[in-house]
């Protein structure tokens, strides 16, 4: 799973550019975060198909960077993500970016982009 970093102009339509290029393409959106009303504004995106959203930004001409996405399912209860977010912090990983990608039978699945991916991984298990 990936992160996509898509740079747009803080302006009316970037949104609805960029999301238009995936849904033209099928691709679902599983989260989605913006950082805007600056010179560089992006949104953070996380798909259902990583080469199919490739394919869509290339070909609509957006700009984009892809990181690699730690995954985490957590059980639903108060401080599950304060524990990860502890552990990761003892291995010297910075979480650079988080979402909740869902939740079903008493469990959330978490994603992150890590520093240290292989720290990450081992600080989680």
């Amino acid at each position: 799973m990936k992160e996509f970093k898509v740079f747009v102009k803080d302006k009316p339509g970037e949104l609805a550019r960029v999301t238009e290029a995936l849904a033209e393409h099928a691709v679902n959106i599983r989260a989605i975060a913006s950082e805007g009303g600056h010179e560089n504004s992006f949104l953070r995106i996380v798909t259902s198909d990583v080469a199919t959203t490739e394919k869509a930004f290339k070909l609509a001409g957006i700009k984009s960077q892809a990181s690699d996405l730690l995954s985490a399912e957590l059980i639903d209860r108060p401080g599950e993500l304060a524990k990860i977010a502890r552990r990761l912090a003892r291995a010297g990983v910075n979480v650079e970016s988080i979402y909740i990608l869902g939740s079903k039978n008493g469990k959330t699945e978490v994603g992150m982009v890590v520093s240290d991916m292989d720290k990450a991984k081992a600080a989680i298990r």
